[in-house]
This record gives C-alpha cells, sequence and structure tokens, in this order.
C-alpha cells in the first residue's frame, strides 16, 4: 500500500507527540473538515484537544503564545494553511524566535516548527499562492526545510520538530497526494542540510526543490528516450544550502539548470545557487546557467492568465535544448493541467 505526502506528515506528528509529551500540535484548519491538507487525521482523538487544537485568525498573537511556550520548554508544531497568513507574524518570527538563542548567549532555545502551505492552485491569486522561501532563508537563526517526497517529509519534519531553535517546514499544496511505496527511515540527526542525488548522468546537472522536483520527474522519461542523462540534485533544505554535492556534480557536467519554478527571479533561490557556483573560482562552466522561475509579477487568478503565468513540461523541455544543444524529439503530448495537482483535486484549497 502507497503511502501519500500527507500521511507521512500525519506519521511523523504522531510518533512524535508520542515520543514528546510535552510537545504541542496548533493551528488554523487542524481541526476542519479536511485536517490542514489530511496531515492532522486522527490526531486530536489520540492526544486530547489539549496538545492538539484550532486556533482563532490571529496569526500574530498565536505565534507569540507558541513562542512563548517553545522557551518554557513545550516544543510546538503551528500551522498556517497558507504562507500569506503568516505574513502577519514577521515581527514575532524574526525578532524573536530566530534573535533568541543568540541575543541570549545560546542558553535559551526556542523549539518551534512551523508548517507553512505554499503554491499555485485553483484561483489562489497573488495574496493565497506566494512562495517566499527567500524571505526565511535570508534570516540568521530560521533553518528552511521544502521537503518533495513522502519519506523526506516524514523524516525531515520529525528532525524538524526536534531541532532545538525555529524551523520553517514548507509544503507546496501539490504534493499532500505524492505517493511512495514505502516510508525509508533515516538518521533523524543527518537530514536539515543534506541534499539528495536523485539520479546521475553527464549531460547537465539541475537543481531542484518542493514541486519543481515533481516537475523535473515528470520529464525523466521524455528525456531518457532521447538518451539524455543527467545529475539531479534535490535540495530537500533551503537554509542550511547544501552547495557541496551541486559543485561535485558540476566538476563532472559543467552545466547548470536551476529549477525554482515556485519563485520569482529576484533574489530567489535558484539565483542564489548561481550567484555561490560562480563565486567558487575552481567551478568552470562550459555554458552559462540557465534560471527557469516564475515571471517578476504576481500570480494571476483567472484561467486565462495563468495558463500562461506557471512554468510547463515545454518550457523545461526549451531550456534543456539550450543546455545540452541537443534534439527532444517528444512522442507525447506535453501539455498538462497547470492550475490543479491531479484529476481528483476537487479544491478549494
Amino acid at each position: 500500500m502507497n503511502t501519500t505526502y500527507a500521511q507521512a506528515i500525519n506519521l511523523a506528528l504522531t510518533e512524535e507527540m508520542r515520543r514528546n509529551k510535552k510537545l504541542v500540535c496548533f493551528g488554523l484548519g487542524v481541526n476542519d473538515s479536511l485536517k490542514f491538507f489530511g496531515t492532522t487525521i486522527g490526531l486530536e482523538k489520540k492526544f486530547g484537544n489539549n496538545r492538539v487544537f484550532e486556533t482563532p485568525t490571529s496569526e500574530n498573537a498565536m505565534t507569540g503564545i507558541g513562542i512563548g511556550m517553545s522557551l518554557y520548554k513545550n516544543p510546538c508544531v503551528m500551522m498556517h494553511q497558507r504562507l500569506d497568513f503568516f505574513l502577519l507574524a514577521m515581527d514575532q518570527l524574526v525578532n524573536s524566535a530566530a534573535k533568541w538563542h543568540y541575543m541570549f548567549g545560546g542558553q535559551k532555545n526556542v523549539p518551534i516548527t512551523i508548517r507553512l502551505v505554499v503554491g499555485k492552485g485553483w484561483g489562489q491569486g497573488p495574496t493565497h499562492s506566494q512562495s517566499l522561501q527567500s524571505w526565511f532563508a535570508h534570516i540568521p537563526g530560521l533553518k528552511v526545510v521544502m521537503p518533495t517526497l513522502p519519506s523526506d517529509a516524514y523524516n525531515l519534519l520529525k528532525a524538524s520538530i526536534r531541532d532545538p531553535n525555529p524551523v520553517i517546514f514548507i509544503e507546496h499544496r501539490w504534493l499532500h497526494g505524492v505517493e511512495e511505496k514505502t516510508i525509508i527511515k533515516k538518521n533523524i540527526k543527518n537530514q536539515i542540510g543534506k541534499s539528495k542525488l536523485l539520479s546521475r548522468g553527464n549531460d547537465f546537472t539541475v537543481v531542484t526543490y518542493s514541486l519543481s522536483t515533481l516537475e523535473m520527474l515528470s520529464v525523466k522519461k521524455e528525456l531518457n528516450k532521447n538518451n539524455i542523462s543527467y545529475d539531479h540534485v534535490d535540495l530537500r533544505t533551503i537554509k542550511p544550502l547544501d552547495l557541496k554535492v551541486i559543485k561535485k556534480s558540476l566538476q563532472k557536467t559543467k552545466k547548470l539548470l536551476v529549477l525554482d519554478t515556485i519563485s520569482h527571479p529576484i533574489c530567489s533561490i535558484g539565483s542564489e545557487i548561481i550567484t555561490q557556483i560562480y563565486l567558487d573560482k575552481r567551478i568552470i562552466l562550459s555554458k552559462p546557467p540557465i534560471l527557469l522561475t516564475l515571471p517578476d509579477v504576481p500570480s494571476p487568478t483567472s484561467t486565462f492568465y495563468t495558463k500562461d503565468f506557471y512554468v510547463s513540461k515545454q518550457d523545461i523541455f526549451d531550456k534543456i535544448k539550450i543546455l545540452t544543444n541537443k534534439k527532444i524529439i517528444l512522442k507525447s503530448s506535453t501539455n498538462i493541467h497547470h492550475d490543479v495537482p491531479d484529476l481528483n483535486f476537487k479544491g478549494p484549497f
């Protein structure tokens, strides 16, 4: 039986709440009919409404409460159905949670994990679809985690919860239905800050994370049919950023494609990766690196506009052609529905 991304998160939460009796799980949508995209099913029944509970739409206040609880040895998993809502609590995050350990000489920790949902889909529009991981990565004192596959979601959420200081755990809304045959359990201590090599090849190196990892996996068969092989680096963690695997790959391929398809181009994770590669004089690229992102405008709401706004499979193939100078003959349509994750999706979240 396959395990979905949502089920993997649910399993990680269940195991961690059993492991630590003081761990509290709360947020908007935790106990609604959809159970936070299916990730909190059964938690209230198992652990009671003192440990698993719904909150008012008071993001700033509730984040402050979570930070206060964490300071007094009650670690928290706080959840926001949209990253956009969490922007109301940026002062609590940036000026309190991220700084506390540093300001007090390492004597106090803030063990809070903040789950945020991002990304396109079903008319989310400019204020409900933003992926602002670059904001959080810029702040000293924060870790930023963005897994794609169920096993990684399971292991990295457990690692985030056990981390002594704040971790931002970001989930793209299209990932909750992604399936894996079995959850591979790993050493939790070595998860955050480690990328994963999903395939090996010589033609180029592609770096992805979150939804862009899924997008790259979806074109793998077509590329294999065209005898194009590549190193595929799935970041999994945005901060710390694992550059070692990327640099080692580029020593071999000397060509870089960064798919940052949920970000805008300026000050993106993709642009940071390319900057770091250029700053390393040991890396000699045979072609200029390619960065594929969203346009530098807010996400539209209307389907009429979104169909030309989001990155398509054809966009990815076009960039690979430029990078490799190889023809790509497509035997099947590259069209996919741009605004819903799969045929079973009913919306609106």
